[in-house]
């Protein structure tokens, strides 16, 4: 990047909060510190209003730069926004991105938009059946009252066994995992940190009512938190037969995938993983296109389930109550 651009980059970058520190700057451009102020100063030069606060970082008093022209690149990169947003977000998300998309494309140069609307029809994203959400219009809610830091009232359908429970929580923050939305929140009736999904929250409501966050932990405080409990985390290794490894593509970053090998007809992945008992009803499901080679825990665990199957199936018929 040239200097101008990184310029220019510096200072849509300005905008974009209210206080940036220098270093942020300097990871964000790969440049260093000394550079920063060096271009700081030239934006203050050219008449850019920018204020500094020991310590703390920089901050326009009262400037805006007029709209931006959009790369080619860029303008690509939002259809793969948009597609992305489509499959992960629910309704008040999307319209919003969507509302936001539209005049985005407004101020984009005539051949940009032909080529982004060439491109829109030749890329997509796999949209599996999943199971249909309580509610459709859920995020935007959440994330309003996770920057206002607003109490969530809610009705949260519990997976086993199913029952409802009210609610009142103090949102921490959005994860994504295993296929679903999940929000981290200190629940105040439990006293404690919980994840929710939220796919399975029945009514929410922002009850405009403050709450500190400094007593609170951050999102990436909470997850390197979860990350460094005392649940044993176990290497797994095992080899699916390269016809039925496509399956698994999706799957498998839920039970902590790493990294795969090539092996012909065969394909070994790694995965490091806390769920034993999980992981092992997960590959059981592959029957024999897989195999465990260690760690021996986790063969024991295969072994064990496969036999209560054969024992399940081995007995009398009878009825079963539904």
């Amino acid at each position: 990047m040239n200097r101008l651009d990184r310029l220019t980059a510096i200072l849509i970058h300005l905008q974009t909060k209210r206080v940036v520190r220098a270093q942020e700057l300097a990871d964000r451009f790969e440049i260093s510190l000394r550079t920063v102020y060096r271009d700081i100063r030239s934006l203050e030069e050219a008449g850019v209003p920018i204020g500094a606060e020991a310590g703390v970082g920089y901050f326009l008093t009262d400037y805006h730069l007029p709209p931006v022209m959009f790369t080619n690149a860029e303008a690509s990169a939002l259809m793969f926004g948009a597609k992305l947003i489509e499959r992960w977000g629910d309704e008040s998300v999307q319209t919003a991105f969507e509302s936001a998309l539209y005049k985005i494309k407004s101020v984009l140069k005539r051949t940009d938009q032909e080529h982004l609307d060439e491109l829109t029809s030749h890329v997509d994203i796999f949209k599996p059946k999943t199971r249909d959400p309580y509610s459709s219009d859920l995020l935007n809610t959440i994330q309003h009252a996770i920057g206002r830091q607003h109490v969530l009232d809610m009705c949260y359908q519990t997976g086993y066994p199913e029952t409802e429970t009210q609610r009142e929580v103090e949102p921490v923050g959005l994860y994504h995992y295993s296929m679903a939305w999940h929000l981290i929140a200190f629940c105040r009736n439990r006293q404690d940190y919980r994840d929710f999904r939220v796919d399975r929250i029945r009514q929410l409501t922002d009850t405009g009512q403050r709450f500190d966050r400094q007593n609170r932990l951050s999102l990436r405080e909470y997850l390197d938190q979860q990350a460094n409990c005392d649940m044993p985390v176990m290497n797994v290794t095992v080899v699916f037969n390269k016809a039925e490894a496509r399956f698994v593509q999706d799957h498998r970053y839920s039970w902590g995938f790493l990294r795969e090998e090539d092996l012909g007809d065969h394909v070994r992945m790694h995965f490091y993983t806390p769920y034993v008992e999980g992981i092992a009803r997960w590959l059981l499901s592959y029957g024999n296109t897989v195999t465990v080679e260690g760690p021996t825990l986790l063969q024991d665990a295969i072994q064990r389930l496969a036999e209560e199957i054969r024992d399940h199936y081995l007995m009398a018929p009878s009825t079963v109550d539904l």
